[in-house]
């Protein structure tokens, strides 16, 4: 049975990808056969005359994983735009069904597998008839969730509001990441005291800016994955 973990965030441009690349390199380093996924990517990367997934390479290159970018997203568009536009724009009608398949396809691959949403934890994937946010898309996968929240001002906001609309929604918060973290901060250090105070919820990692590896240690790393 594969195990797995949704890394979502606080918002867009907080690290999900950077995070994501993290554990990954952590899990394979560890011995562990762990694989990426990303259902959704708006933004393709133009790389000379080729469109290519560029938070997938990203991933790929970080832990070293032996695929290509396309083989590990479902959608992909070539507008930075929310995924709903993205794919109005590209007359395309995002499924949670053929997601769902996508995951299926690649866990088979796989004894863990991180998969990374896009932007926050509400973002829209489809208003045009049936309404499909982010929160829907983790609840159909039956995954658990990390969030990547920022370590300066105002994040205790963006991780108390993310982490209660999991909690109303039924989504699992196995912990909080925070990305570019100063342990000599006097704010940062508060900050991440009063999200562990405020959701009852661990920061399981740290990652300071440039971080080149995730500081966690094999046990705690492979509890957050639960069964997919």
């Amino acid at each position: 049975m594969t195990k797995g973990i949704f890394v979502t965030a606080t918002g867009t441009d907080v690290g999900k990808t950077y995070i994501s690349g993290l554990l990954v390199k952590k899990m394979t380093e560890s011995g562990l056969n762990c694989g990426y996924y990303k259902p959704v990517l708006s933004g393709l990367k133009k790389v000379k005359e080729e469109y290519i997934a560029g938070d997938c390479k990203f991933v790929i290159d970080t832990a070293g994983l032996n695929t290509n970018p396309s083989d590990c997203v479902t959608y992909s568009f070539k507008n930075p735009v929310s995924p709903h536009l993205a794919a109005k724009m590209e007359g395309v009608n995002i499924s949670e069904e053929r997601i769902k398949d996508g995951l299926n396809k690649i866990k088979a691959k796989y004894d863990y597998l991180v998969v990374e949403g896009a932007g926050g934890i509400t973002c829209p994937f489809n208003l045009d008839g049936k309404k499909l946010l982010l929160s829907d898309v983790i609840k159909k996968l039956n995954m658990d969730i990390i969030i990547v929240t920022p370590s300066g001002l105002g994040c205790i906001n963006y991780a108390l509001l993310t982490y209660e609309y999991a909690k109303i929604n039924n989504v699992t918060v196995k912990g909080f990441i925070m990305n570019d973290f100063d342990e000599n901060n006097f704010m940062h250090t508060d900050n991440k005291e009063c999200i562990e105070k405020l959701t009852g919820a661990k920061v399981i990692a740290t990652v300071r800016y440039g971080d080149k590896d995730l500081s966690i240690d094999k046990d705690t790393l492979t509890a957050i994955f639960g069964e997919i």
